[in-house]
């Protein structure tokens, strides 16, 4: 399998001078075409920054990316926005990302605008259906749907582009584990239904070993460790990794002992 999207000797610093602040450092990774890729760190760890850096939202400091073999690192204008329309983002916030005052199909119809008409109609059911809803949510309010219904409607809103890239920035971690479970089976179904690359940032180790094939792990601004999700789990090669998989002891077990 190709890879769709590289990062090459990505940094990210804040501020200047004596006051410059290391967010990212000298971080090299590929994502996979079809495949679910992790980057797992706390708090602070700059997975989110990574995330930002990769869609476009934040300028880089030093480094290439590269999106289906394109120069993707300094995007503007109109080459942005064509970025823009194959890599979607889903963030953390479900209920703030809503006009508590709009209807869902008002908060879908900017995807709607960004296509004609009739293919907007289209890709608004077949999104929806992707997510396991219909065209009934449609007249609901953001009150009247629960959390993990909202994070639905905001993958749908990505899906309606038909993206070749999803980053879901801690998409789950505002949900309860029943809802969590549900997204996250959501997003492997995209994965397997529409061979769709997905970058999935969280804290939780678990959650990344459940729902893909390879895992980051990051800390204090450095991918310490890569490689596929076995081997992350059975063999992890850093001291931080180890004390991330120590949170979740049913995870740390041989194969062969399964």
């Amino acid at each position: 399998m190709s890879a769709i999207f590289t990062a090459e000797h990505l940094t990210k610093t804040f501020g200047s001078g004596k006051h410059e602040v290391p967010a990212v450092q000298d971080a090299s990774f590929e994502l996979e075409e079809g495949h679910v890729t992790t980057i797992v760190g706390e708090s602070g760890s700059g997975k989110s920054t990574v995330a930002r850096m990769v869609l476009g939202l934040l300028p880089i400091t030093a480094g290439k990316l590269t999106f289906q073999g394109k120069d993707v690192t300094n995007l503007s204008g109109g080459a942005r926005t064509a970025y823009w329309r194959d890599v979607q983002a889903v963030f953390q916030d479900p209920f703030s990302s809503f006009n508590q005052f709009f209807t869902v199909r008002r908060l879908l119809e900017r995807s709607m605008r960004l296509l004609d008409g009739r293919v907007g109609k289209e890709r608004l059911e077949e999104a929806l259906g992707h997510v396991g809803m219909d065209l009934s949510v449609l007249a609901k309010y953001p009150h009247q749907l629960s959390g993990g219904q909202r994070q639905r409607i905001m993958i749908a809103r990505a899906l309606m582009m038909r993206p070749k890239l999803m980053v879901a920035d801690e998409a789950t971690s505002m949900l309860d584990a029943s809802l969590r479970v549900n997204v996250l089976n959501v997003l492997t179904d995209l994965r397997d239904e529409l061979g769709m690359t997905v970058l999935f940032i969280t804290h939780d180790i678990g959650q990344a070993c459940y729902v893909a094939e390879r895992v980051l792990v990051m800390e204090h601004g450095v991918m310490v460790e890569q490689g596929t999700t076995d081997e992350v789990i059975f063999n992890p090669q850093h001291e931080y990794t180890r004390r991330l998989l120590s949170d979740v002891p049913k995870l740390h077990t041989s194969p062969e002992s399964v």
